[in-house]
């Protein structure tokens, strides 16, 4: 016969209720989190009505998910696990562009352009050239590498954030050339905060916390043969680059958008970021 549940058993007991669990990870999984999610009950003894409130405090955060927006990222944002797990999952070698989080807004599939097009199908704003190369850690250009660009717009919403707009503004798939390179036209994003009108946004006004994120632009850089790169290019200058709400920015990601001329003495505003690549025998060790 099984001791009795209690504080003292109560641990064990439930760890060892998945002992015959087939399979190796998930078995370590849940092992782990009963031992941490014991623990940290344990630790801060929560009472009746406060344990109810974190399952309404859950079960809101669910009611806010739908196909456009995932609330549960949002909280893992907040929390920094997003970039935690990113943290862990991409130990990149050096000389290779780091990642930071996705984000809750990769949520429709981005249309295929040509080099050159621009992402502003309806979104207007200060207009704005973003070009780069892709290239392996050697420096050798990427050819046919696919760039995958989202971001929000002058006012700092995404297009699935605004009825009116179509599910690709600002959103492009590209291909790099034989030179590796890349460019396109589009409109220059504004901070923005993240969705605050479900439960996290409550979670952050009762914490004094901002909900504000700086200006950037998300890439997904893919190439045959090397580690695919989820990251962002974030503007010099905007707000909340020292205190973005999510935890995301890297300083090796910041770049300064700066004033060119064409031919006719034209100015125009230009941001470049090039993009490396580790190949797949290059990864840094760790799980990753």
């Amino acid at each position: 016969m099984t001791a009795d549940f209690s504080e003292e058993t109560a641990t064990a007991v439930v760890v060892d209720s998945f002992a015959r669990t087939p399979d190796d990870r998930l078995r370590t999984v849940l092992g782990a989190l009963v031992r941490h999610l014991h623990g940290f009950v344990r630790e801060v003894e929560p009472t009746q009505a406060e344990w109810e409130a974190a399952i309404g405090f859950l079960t809101a955060v669910g009611a806010m998910c739908d196909d456009k927006r995932q609330e549960f990222i949002l909280l893992s944002d907040v929390l920094g696990v997003s970039m935690l797990v990113d943290a862990i999952n991409h130990r990149t070698p050096a000389g290779a562009t780091e990642s930071t989080v996705l984000g809750p807004f990769h949520v429709v599939r981005s249309p295929e352009r040509v080099l050159g097009d621009d992402l502003a199908d309806v979104s207007e704003g200060e207009p704005l050239l973003v070009r780069g190369r892709v290239l392996d850690l050697d420096g050798a250009a990427l050819a046919g590498a696919a760039v995958d660009v989202w971001h929000a717009d002058a006012e700092g919403f995404y297009d699935v954030q605004k009825d009116a707009t179509p599910d690709q503004d600002l959103r492009g798939l590209f291909h790099t050339d034989e030179d590796g390179r890349f460019w396109f036209r589009t409109v220059e994003p504004s901070h923005y905060p993240i969705p605050d009108d479900g439960p996290v946004g409550d979670l952050l006004r009762r914490t004094k916390r901002h909900p504000y994120r700086p200006a950037h632009i998300h890439l997904i850089v893919t190439a045959d043969g090397h580690v695919p790169v989820t990251t962002h290019v974030f503007l010099d200058g905007s707000p909340y680059l020292d205190d973005d709400t999510v935890f995301g920015v890297k300083r090796s990601l910041v770049r300064r958008v700066r004033t060119e001329h064409d031919a006719d003495g034209t100015p125009y505003r230009v941001v470049d970021f090039d993009v490396t690549l580790s190949g797949d025998g290059r990864r840094a060790a760790g799980r990753g």
